[in-house]
């Protein structure tokens, strides 16, 4: 799935988390970052919960090109880990 917005805030975290696990449920194993520049919380609630959906699946879910206002986010609420 390649997120197309260029924000991940919480004005579009709930249209971005339908599609995103309409994907995973698809079978959809990678999350393409690239054109996301600007984020907030919800990004990383966001990417937790594709997380979750796809450990339920049993898929290996890859985050690629994450932003680094993203990842430096993930890191300070401790959960970088869990997006690797």
């Amino acid at each position: 799935m390649k997120i197309s917005e260029d924000q991940i805030t919480t004005v579009n975290a709930t249209q971005l988390l339908e599609q995103g696990v309409a994907a995973i449920r698809g079978g959809d194993a990678v999350v393409d970052l690239s054109q996301v520049a600007r984020v907030d919380s919800s990004a990383v609630a966001l990417l937790l919960a594709f997380k979750r959906e796809a450990v339920e699946r049993n898929i290996a879910l890859q985050f690629q090109a994450m932003p680094k206002a993203l990842a430096s986010l993930a890191s300070l609420y401790g959960v970088d880990t869990l997006l690797t």
